[in-house]
C-alpha cells in the first residue's frame, strides 16, 4: 500500500489519463489493505462477548470462529485452520434420508421411470420415524421426472446401464441441542450408472456375519437413510479384503435369522418356495423387493415373508439379492462359519427369470400391464 502512496505522489506531474491509472491501482490496494485487516486479525479483542450471560440457554448462539479441516480419499486430515463462522460447501451426494430410483431408455430413445411413487411413500414413511417434513407423493414424483429430463443425455443407451437418481432429504438448518431441525432441504440429483458390483451380472459370493449387527428391534433398520447403512461399513470392509462380494446380516436378538445385505434384500429358493425375510421395522422394504415377489407369485411360485433361520439359507437350492441399485443378482456361495455352500446359478434359474421379466418391464421391452412404468419423454 504504501509503494501505491509513493507512486501516486510522483505520478502528479504525469499525463492525465497516467494519473488515473494509478489512482485505480491506488484504490484497489486499499481495498485488499481494508479486505486484510477484516481477516487476519481472526481474534477479538473484547474480553467477553455481547450476551446475557444471566439469561443463557442450550440453544445455538454461534460464537465468532469454527475451525475447519477436511479429510482426503487416503484417510489423510489437511492442516485446518480457524474461519469465521458460516455456512459450509456440502455435496448434494452428502448423507441424510434418501431414495434412490432409475431412468431407463428404451429402445426408441423414450425415458422410463420405474415406481417412483413407491419411493415417494417410503421416504415418507423414513420421515416421520426420524420427525422430518416430507415431500408429497406428487412433488416427489414431479422432482424426479424433472431431474431425469433435464438430464436425460446422460440416460445410457438401452442396455448400457441406468441412470441413477438419488432423492435427498436433510436437515439444513442451524440447532445445537436435540430436537429437529428448523429447516429442511429436499434435493434430487442424477448419475449414469452400471453394474453395482464389481462381478457385473456374475454370481456374488457372500459371507454370513456373525460380530457385527446392522440393526435392531425399534431402531431405524427400515429407514433408508445413512444410520441405516453406516454400521454396515466396517463389516463389509473386512469382507471384502477377504476377496467375498457383500455381507449377510443376521438379527441381533439371536443372531440365528437372515435379515439383509449390505445393501440389499435376500431371498431363497427351495423347490418351488420362495422366502425372504419379512420387513419388521430392521429390515427396509425394498422397491425392487417387492415387484419381484408379485413377479414371482404371477409364475406360479409360493413367496412366503417370515423369519429365515440361516440353517435354511444354507440348505437352499439358490439364494439372490435385490435392490434398485443392484438390480436382481444371483448368490453363487455363501460362507458361514467354517461352512461354504454353491447354489444353482445360470440362464435356467428363478433368479434369470425373475430378473428378465423385471428388466423386460424397467426397460419397455415386455409389456407393463402393471401399471409400474412412467414415460417422462
Amino acid at each position: 500500500m504504501f509503494k501505491a502512496i509513493s507512486s501516486l505522489r510522483k505520478s502528479l506531474v504525469l499525463p492525465l489519463h497516467s494519473n488515473i491509472r494509478t489512482l485505480q491501482t491506488f484504490s484497489k490496494y486499499n481495498a485488499q489493505a481494508a479486505s486484510a485487516l477484516r481477516e487476519k486479525p481472526l481474534y477479538q479483542d473484547e474480553e467477553y462477548a455481547d450476551v446475557d450471560w444471566d439469561n443463557l440457554g442450550f440453544g445455538l448462539t454461534p460464537a465468532d470462529y469454527m475451525y475447519v479441516m477436511k479429510c482426503s480419499k487416503d484417510g489423510e486430515f489437511t492442516q485446518g485452520e480457524i474461519s469465521r463462522f458460516g455456512n459450509i460447501q456440502l455435496s448434494p451426494s452428502a448423507g441424510a434420508i434418501y431414495e434412490g430410483t432409475k431412468a431407463y431408455r428404451k429402445e426408441n430413445g423414450k425415458l422410463l421411470l420405474f415406481r417412483p411413487d413407491h419411493n415417494a411413500v417410503r421416504m415418507q414413511l423414513g420421515a416421520e420415524r426420524m420427525l422430518m417434513p416430507s415431500p408429497s407423493v406428487d412433488q416427489f414424483v414431479d422432482a424426479v421426472k424433472q431431474t431425469a429430463y433435464a438430464n436425460k443425455r446422460w440416460v445410457p443407451p438401452s442396455g448400457k446401464g441406468s441412470l441413477y437418481i438419488r432423492p435427498l432429504l436433510m436437515g439444513s438448518g442451524p440447532i445445537l441441542g436435540l430436537g429437529p431441525s428448523p429447516e429442511y432441504t429436499f434435493i434430487v440429483y442424477a448419475s449414469p450408472v452400471g453394474n453395482y458390483f464389481k462381478e457385473g451380472i456374475a454370481a456374488l459370493n457372500l459371507y454370513v456375519e456373525e460380530e457385527y449387527v446392522r440393526a435392531a428391534p425399534g431402531g431405524a433398520g427400515g429407514v433408508k437413510s445413512i444410520t441405516n447403512y453406516a454400521p454396515v461399513l466396517k463389516a463389509l470392509s473386512r469382507a471384502k479384503s477377504r476377496g467375498v462380494s457383500d455381507v449377510l446380516y443376521l438379527d441381533s436378538v439371536k443372531k440365528k435369522y437372515l435379515e439383509e445385505a449390505s445393501s440389499c434384500n435376500v431371498f431363497v429358493v427351495k423347490g418351488r418356495t420362495i422366502s425372504t425375510p419379512a420387513t419388521n421395522g430392521t429390515i427396509l422394504e425394498g422397491v425392487t423387493r417387492k415387484s419381484v415377489m408379485e413377479i414371482a407369485s404371477d409364475q406360479g411360485y409360493e413367496v412366503v415373508e417370515k423369519s429365515v433361520h440361516v440353517d435354511e439359507v444354507m440348505d437352499a437350492d439358490e439364494v439372490f439379492c435385490t435392490g434398485t441399485a443392484v438390480g436382481v443378482a444371483p448368490v453363487g456361495t455363501i460362507t458361514y462359519q467354517d461352512k461354504r455352500v454353491e447354489y444353482e446359478t445360470g440362464d435356467e434359474s428363478v433368479c434369470q427369470k425373475l430378473r428378465s421379466v423385471l428388466v423386460g418391464i424397467q426397460t419397455g421391452s415386455i409389456e407393463d400391464t402393471k401399471g409400474w412404468v412412467t414415460c417422462i419423454n
